[in-house]
Formats: C-alpha cells, structure tokens, sequence
C-alpha cells in the first residue's frame, strides 16, 4: 500500500526494501524494473504552494525527476520535462500525471550534453509556458566501476562531466536573463559529494562540485532576487540504480542508513517544493539533505 503524505509513520518500515533485482538496461526504464519506485502517484496533496508557476525538470521522465514533476503540478506548476528520447515511454507516463493534474506538460526530448539543446530546453518554457520560474537540474549521468579510477574511461568521464555539470552551468546561463525576481534554481547534488564511494568516483566528483556552484551563484543571483539552493539525496530507489551499479550493489541498496532502507522518489518532492515555494523565501545557497540519517556537514 502506497502511504499516504499527510499521515506520520515510522521511516524505517513506511516502505518495504526492494526485492531482490535483475540490473537492466542503461538508462532503465520505469517498466523494466521488478520493483517500481512510488513518486508520489496516489499520495501527494497539493495545497497550491506553486500555482501559476512555471517549471523545467530535467531528467523528467522518471526517479526523483517524475516525483518532483507530479508535485509541482499538484502545486498548481506547470512543467517542462526533459529526458533523453529513449526514454520517452517513461517520459509520457510523467505527463499524464502532469495533466491529469489540471496542468501543462511540455515534452523535450534530447540530451543535455548538448548546449544547443539546453538553450533549446528554456526556449520551449518560454515559447509554451510564457517564461520559467523554477529551474530544476536534476538529469544526472552514472556508471560504477569497480576498478575505481583504472576502470573510469576518458569517454565515461567526459559523459559524466557534462551530464551532470556541465548541463547546469548551460541551463542556467539561458535561464536566467528571462526569471524574475522569485525565481529559484534547484540542483540536485548528493550525499556522494560528502561522502563518496570509491567506485562511483567521477560521480562524487561532479556532485561536489554543484555544492560548490549552488552556493556561488546564489550569492551571485541574490540581488536579483532569484535564489538557489541543493537537494542532497543519499540513496534513492529510482531506474538508475538497477542500470548502472552491480547486481551486488543493488540487492540491499540503502540497507547501511540509519533508517535501513533506500528512500523512495516521492520522500524526495517535498523537499523540492519547499525550495520552489514562498515557504523558503529567505533560504538560498543552502543545502537539504535527504539521506535517511547519514549525517552530512
């Protein structure tokens, strides 16, 4: 049984750990996996926290990116959603959600690694929602080795790299000259940055680095009014998971929290909306760290 959001429950048996699963794959889809993620479907309330904004979610289609997206739009947002074009099938179903939500899904398939693309994200926001208020970059690129370093190609490292930084910088570079002061810029970083596991090490790497960015450019943006602030995951049960780690990394993933267990996408959205919203009108260059007990600095 999904929980219900407004309902208090223990953490560590509000969701049961994933059975046992079979990698697929890359980048996984949603219908692929033998234990689905919740992102919210038959649990988030909106209470009007975003209405009338408008919002990109990169890596929309599925994970943390499909659970942000259904709660913006239950908030009243709506959404732009980028994804690569395989996968599309994950990518249909978030809209759906979106729309039978009473909001706007804008559909941009392509890659991130693209500048041109990037740009293109925004132009649509503008051309189909009339502007952006919420910039989520949440589209993220990983692969375990477990050679460490010896084993991460220049080619892995080069994906990497402008899946998860460079992508950012771009979208925020077009954002930006068209959000007005009440704006807010979302990254999505991890506890990898803090703390990062040996085989996951250009990873860890880039997600240090949009800490790092995340507080630079809020106090570059604050006088404009438009802040920016993290989202810190630990692990999260979503398709990469299953596509890029070992079959003995995935069985028991998120087991050595202090809750016991992988969080699941929809934990994840409020913290989102709450960056998004009024509610953190005077939070920017923060960081919110959604770890399951795994302290962070």
């Amino acid at each position: 049984m999904t929980p219900d959001q407004t309902t208090p429950s223990d953490p560590t048996t509000r969701y049961d750990q994933p059975d046992p699963e079979p990698t697929i794959p890359h980048p996984g889809r949603t219908s692929d996996m033998a234990t689905e993620p919740d992102h919210g479907e038959e649990s988030y309330r909106g209470s009007g926290r975003l209405e009338g904004r408008r919002a990109i979610v990169t890596g929309g289609d599925s994970g943390i990116g499909r659970a942000v997206a259904i709660a913006f739009a239950r908030e009243g947002a709506d959404v732009v959603l980028s994804y690569l074009p395989e996968e599309q099938e994950d990518a249909e179903t978030t809209a759906r959600w979106v729309t039978d939500a009473g909001r706007q899904a804008v559909l941009v398939p392509g890659d991130v690694r693209e500048e041109a693309h990037c740009a293109e994200i925004v132009a649509r926001a503008i051309a189909e929602l009339g502007g952006v208020d919420v910039l989520v970059s949440n589209a993220a690129y990983q692969m375990a080795q477990e050679d460490g370093i010896l084993g991460i190609t220049t080619e892995q490292l080069d994906r990497v790299m402008r899946t998860n930084l460079y992508a950012m910088f771009w979208l925020c570079q077009a954002a930006i000259p068209h959000m007005a002061p009440g704006s807010s810029i979302i990254t999505t970083s991890s506890i990898q940055a803090y703390q990062p596991s040996p085989e996951l090490l250009d990873y860890a790497t880039t997600k240090a680095g949009i800490v790092a960015f995340t507080k630079g450019l809020a106090q570059q943006l604050a006088d404009r009014g438009i802040r920016v602030n993290t989202v810190a995951p630990g692990p999260v049960w979503t398709p990469l998971i299953p596509a890029t780690m070992p079959g003995e990394k995935v069985d028991g993933f998120g087991e050595d929290t202090p809750v016991g267990r992988a969080a699941q996408p929809a934990e994840l959205a409020p913290a989102f909306v709450f960056f998004a919203s009024a509610e953190s009108s005077y939070v920017t260059g923060e960081r919110l760290g959604v770890a399951g007990g795994r302290p962070m600095p």
